[in-house]
């Protein structure tokens, strides 16, 4: 069996990107970083490196993407997730942006969503998914 280098970002603390139980697999927040690079897509600093914007068009589409990376490297694939939360920082700016991507990506699979605005994310990210999908 070949070793595959993974495309997925590294987890940002201890702990795995998937558990599998029976013919579930369950992933950690998934975020828009990308592996091997420490600044994270869309945002934008001033000169004293505070985030003065973002782009969650762009953030939207990192995270869709690593978690495709993610549930591939895992055996699963994109149609076959069956649960999605999705967290935000900012609902009021960003959930028409992010709700018009998610109906685009999820087009031929519907899983069911559930999505929450909280405070912050451990990194200077604007969404996280947590994805729940059968193998």
């Amino acid at each position: 069996m070949e070793n595959k280098i993974s495309q997925a970002p590294e987890p940002v603390g201890a702990y795995p990107y998937t558990r599998q139980v029976g013919n579930l697999l369950f992933l950690s927040g998934v975020g828009p970083r990308q592996r091997g690079k420490k600044e994270i897509i869309g945002v934008i600093k001033d000169e004293h490196g505070t985030i003065i914007d973002y782009d969650i068009e762009a953030q939207c589409h990192a995270v869709f993407a690593n978690v495709r990376y993610i549930l591939e490297e895992a055996g699963s694939d994109w149609s076959k997730i069956v649960d999605v939360t999705v967290f935000l920082t900012n609902m009021k700016r960003d959930f028409p942006t992010y709700n018009r991507l998610y109906a685009a990506y999820f087009k031929d699979n519907q899983p069911c969503r559930t999505t929450v605005e909280i405070n912050a994310l451990p990194t200077e990210i604007a969404i996280e998914l947590k994805c729940i999908a059968t193998i």
